[in-house]
């Protein structure tokens, strides 16, 4: 059974690309028709396509590995932060730093920054200085955490990164390209998707059209996280009926040994 079927993404207004003249060749495969000058999306496809990428997110998940959620355009932001929070993947809604994969041991610095200032308030170091360098303070650790917030938990590079709208988002694209890095992108008629290697084909302007997607990849993503839990699960009791086993194996040799101790005090007795 689809993810995501016909009618939702229909409901959703996904089908709507942008105006002909706007177009990209290079999305022609996924066009159905042509409506009052405006490209219409193969639903056909883009069901398939969500299919595709939401059983390679689901892998990802249960392998342990981040997938890093971009959405930085109005439409998306809600619609992708509330979703990919509830499931502990990070995400960037407000702005993307340039360099943010590419020069990530400096963003990793600006985490620590902002660890640190959290710190100094617990430990009452921030309560000792003047109120002005209290207010540039807690200024830093605002911005900070705007932009950064929602990857601080972040340790190391992404396995995957997911786009709303390649276009608005090519820094991203082009920073998980120059690493390696697989794309996951929702890619309208104007956008080129040749630099994507997970094509979900639909309209990335309507939060509508984003909020059905983004739910369908992100149940997935829960269900791996699930499995893996359930994996260790099993794994952990394993080793624990591993565990109440071998004392049985290393009792045997005391049973053996167990005459040899009579002997010894009948001997003792005799004696």
């Amino acid at each position: 059974m689809s993810r995501v079927s016909f009618d939702q993404l229909l409901d959703a207004g996904a089908q709507y690309g942008h105006l002909k003249r706007k177009w990209n060749p290079h999305m022609a495969p996924y066009i159905f028709a042509e409506k009052k000058g405006i490209h219409i999306i193969d639903l056909h496809k883009t069901v398939v396509k969500v299919d595709e990428a939401a059983a390679a997110m689901k892998q990802i998940a249960k392998s342990g590995k981040k997938i890093l959620f971009v959405a930085t355009k109005k439409q998306a932001k809600e619609a992708v932060s509330e979703r990919v929070k509830a499931v502990g993947m990070p995400y960037v809604t407000e702005r993307w730093s340039g360099g943010m994969l590419t020069n990530f041991a400096t963003i990793r610095k600006a985490v620590r920054k902002m660890s640190l200032i959290d710190k100094m308030e617990k430990d009452g170091t921030l309560a000792t200085m003047s109120k002005r360098e209290r207010l540039q303070v807690s200024r830093q650790r605002a911005k900070l955490e705007k932009n950064l917030g929602s990857i601080s938990d972040l340790t190391r590079i992404p396995a995957a990164v997911f786009l709303v709208d390649v276009m608005k988002e090519h820094i991203a694209l082009a920073e998980a390209k120059k690493l390696g890095i697989p794309v996951f992108a929702i890619v309208d008629t104007n956008s080129d998707p040749r630099g994507v290697d997970f094509v979900i084909p639909a309209n990335d302007d309507a939060t509508k059209s984003i909020t059905s997607i983004v739910d369908a990849v992100v149940g997935a993503v829960a269900e791996g996280l699930n499995e893996r839990k359930s994996d260790k699960a099993s794994t952990k009791d394993e080793e624990g009926t591993s565990e109440t086993e071998a004392p049985a194996a290393e009792e045997a040799p005391a049973a053996e040994e167990a005459p040899a101790a009579e002997e010894a005090n009948e001997d003792k007795a005799d004696a």
